[in-house]
C-alpha cells in the first residue's frame, strides 16, 4: 500500500506540473511561481498532502535537477557568446554581487545588527535561482542578446556568490584562520572547475561518435549524473562542475546542440518535482516572524540589484533600453542562498536563528515575486528591441 501511495502521489505531482504548464500558457504567469506556490498549498505551510517518503527524496533530486541547469547554463559560455557578450556578462555580475554586499552590509548594519552578521547575509543575498531563471527563459522563448546575456550572468554569479561568502566568513570569524577557510573554498571552487573540465573534455570527444552525429539520451544524462556523484564523492560544487562540463561540451564538441537538447529534452519532469517539493518544503512561518528589519533585508537586496545591474550594464556598454531590466531578472534567489546559510549557522551558532529566518524568508519571497519579474523584464526588452 506505500509503494501504491508513493507511486499515485508521483503521478498526481506529475499531472499538477502538467496543469501548471498549461496555466502558465494562459495567465503569462512563470510556471516555476506557480509550481512553487502549488508545492506551498499541498505541502507542510498548507493542506500537508505531500507524504514524508516523497520529501524526504528532496536533496537528491534537488542535486540531480540542478546539476542539469548548470550544464545547460554552462553551455551559453561559448566563445561565440563570451565574444558578443562576455564584458557585460563579467560587469553585470561583478556589480551586481558587490553593490549587494556592499549595500545590505551597510543597511542592515545601519538598522542594528551587529557588523558581521550584517556582513554574513550580505553575502548570502548574492545567490540566485539558477534553475528558476533558466525555466523562466526557456519558458519565454526568446533569445536575444538580453537572454543570452542572463544565461551567462546567472552561470558565473554564483561563483562569485561562493568567493564573496567565503570571504565574509573568514573576515568575521579571524579564530579560524584565514588559510583554512579559503582553501576550502579554492577547493570548493577551483576543484569543481578541474572536475568539470575532466569530465567535459572526453565527453566532448565522444559526443555524437557513439551514433553518427546525434549523442545518445544515455550518453548526456550519464555525463549529469557523473558530474553530480563525482562532486558530491570530491566535495566540490555540483553547480560549478555542471557549469564547467557544459561549457566545455559547447565549445569543443562537434555536435554539442544536440547533447544539450537531449537534457533538455528530459529536464522538465525532475524540475517539476523540484519545484513542486520546494514549495512543500518552504517554512512559510519565517516569514510572519519577521519584522521590519527582515523587510528591509528584503527591500536592500531589489536595490542592490537594481542599482548593480544598471552600473553593470553601463560599464559593459550594453544598449541603454536594456540595462535597467538586468536588476528586476536577476532577483530569484533559492538553493544557494539556504546552502550558504547552513554553513553559516554552523559556524556562528549564536546567529543561526535569525541568518536562517532571513534567509527562508528572502527565500520564499524571492522564488514568488522573482520568476514574474524576470519574464516581466524579457518581454520588456523583447517589445524595445
Amino acid at each position: 500500500m506505500e509503494l501504491a501511495g508513493f507511486l499515485v502521489t508521483l503521478g498526481v505531482l506529475f499531472l499538477a506540473g502538467l496543469a501548471a504548464d498549461q496555466l502558465g500558457s494562459v495567465t503569462r504567469l512563470p510556471r516555476v511561481t506557480l509550481l512553487l506556490m502549488l508545492g506551498i498549498s499541498v505541502g507542510g505551510a498548507g493542506l500537508d498532502l505531500v507524504p514524508d517518503e516523497i520529501t524526504q527524496w528532496f536533496d537528491e533530486l534537488s542535486i540531480v535537477a540542478l546539476t542539469m541547469v548548470a550544464f545547460l547554463l554552462g553551455g551559453s559560455l561559448t566563445k561565440k557568446n563570451l565574444t558578443s557578450h562576455g564584458l557585460a556578462i563579467f560587469t553585470i555580475s561583478l556589480a551586481i554581487v558587490f553593490s549587494t554586499l556592499i549595500l545590505v552590509t551597510v543597511g542592515l548594519s545601519a538598522l542594528g545588527l551587529s557588523t558581521g552578521l550584517a556582513l554574513l547575509l550580505a553575502a548570502i543575498a548574492t545567490a540566485t535561482a539558477p534553475a528558476a531563471m533558466n525555466d523562466v527563459i526557456r519558458q519565454a522563448g526568446i533569445e536575444n542578446g538580453f537572454t543570452e546575456t542572463l544565461k551567462g550572468v546567472v552561470a558565473i554569479d554564483d561563483g562569485w556568490g561562493l568567493i564573496v561568502f567565503s570571504i565574509a566568513v573568514v573576515l568575521v570569524d579571524r579564530t579560524h584562520g584565514w588559510s583554512g577557510i579559503l582553501l576550502g573554498a579554492a577547493w570548493d571552487l577551483g576543484g569543481a572547475l578541474a572536475l568539470g573540465c575532466a569530465v567535459g573534455a572526453p565527453a566532448a570527444f565522444l559526443s555524437g561518435r557513439l551514433k553518427l552525429g546525434e549523442p545518445l539520451q544515455a550518453e548526456a544524462i550519464g555525463i549529469v549524473f557523473l558530474a553530480a556523484g563525482l562532486a558530491l564523492w570530491l566535495e566540490v560544487s555540483f553547480l560549478i562542475t555542471g557549469m564547467a562540463a557544459g561549457a566545455i561540451i559547447a565549445n569543443f564538441a562537434s555536435h554539442h546542440d544536440r547533447a544539450f537538447h537531449e537534457i533538455e529534452h528530459i529536464q522538465w519532469p525532475f524540475m517539476i518535482l523540484f519545484f513542486l517539493l520546494a514549495g512543500a518544503l518552504l517554512e512559510i512561518g519565517a516569514v510572519s516572524a519577521m519584522g521590519w528589519t527582515g523587510v528591509a533585508f528584503l527591500l536592500l537586496r531589489i536595490t542592490a540589484r537594481i542599482i548593480g545591474g544598471t552600473l553593470g550594464a553601463h560599464l559593459g556598454g550594453v544598449p541603454r533600453k536594456e540595462a535597467l531590466w538586468y536588476g528586476p531578472a536577476l532577483l530569484p534567489q533559492a538553493g544557494v542562498a539556504v546552502g550558504m546559510a547552513l554553513v553559516a549557522g554552523e559556524r556562528f551558532p549564536e546567529w543561526a536563528s535569525v541568518i536562517m529566518a532571513f534567509t527562508i524568508t528572502s527565500t520564499v519571497v524571492f522564488e514568488i515575486i522573482g520568476p514574474p519579474a524576470t519574464l516581466a523584464a524579457i518581454r520588456k526588452v523583447s517589445k524595445n528591441v
